[in-house]
């Protein structure tokens, strides 16, 4: 068994292998995407659940304060997993696999943006609310860890986090989303000639 220092060591030396293997272009893509959806007029909704659904909402906030200029169009981002009551009221009245897509048939339009967070890349709810979101004419973005799971299959892209160490693949996953922010605000910022 590991020592305490042991444990810290190994997960430290497995968050920097994992993030010098971080697929850089593919995330400039998925940046890129998101850019053209945003001039588009469209909208984007973010999902995960645990550890990903703070992620989630940590993102969808990022995106709709941490990319607005003054007098210009804002992005519209909704994490799908803020609302309490109709988590819970779609997990009681129906099931916990329909928690997602149940809210994007309220929202979801062709062209709109749909981000789901998964460690493990093979969450029923997850990948219902993708295979939903694709049926309508979403991009779908998928950010997952270990081997991608089932999400890579589905999702249009899937930014795949090399390693099963869920602490590491959680804290990468942030990583990229302040990656995919902050390459999103130098855009907004260079039409409002604020970059």
């Amino acid at each position: 068994m590991e020592t305490v220092e042991e444990s810290i060591t190994t997960y430290l030396a497995e968050v920097k292998a994992s993030m010098e293997a971080l697929p850089l272009d593919e995330i400039k893509d998925v940046a890129a995407a998101i850019y053209e959806a945003y001039k588009s007029g469209r909208q984007v909704f973010i999902m995960g659940n645990g550890g990903s659904a703070a992620a989630a909402t940590h993102f969808a906030c990022d995106l709709t304060k941490g990319t607005a200029f003054p007098n210009r169009r804002r992005l519209r981002a909704t994490s799908l997993v803020d609302n309490i009551a109709l988590l819970t009221a779609w997990s009681n009245d129906q099931a916990y696999e329909d928690v997602f897509v149940e809210q994007l048939t309220d929202m979801i339009g062709a062209g709109d943006v749909v981000i789901a967070i998964s460690t493990s890349g093979d969450s029923p709810n997850i990948l219902r609310a993708i295979a939903y979101a694709n049926h309508c004419g979403a991009l779908t973005i998928g950010l997952a860890g270990a081997d991608g799971g089932r999400l890579k299959d589905i999702a249009q892209h899937c930014l795949i986090v090399p390693t099963r160490c869920v602490e590491a693949t959680e804290g990468l996953h942030l990583v990229i989303l302040h990656a995919i922010k902050l390459w999103l605000r130098g855009m907004i910022g260079l039409e409002s000639g604020l970059s």
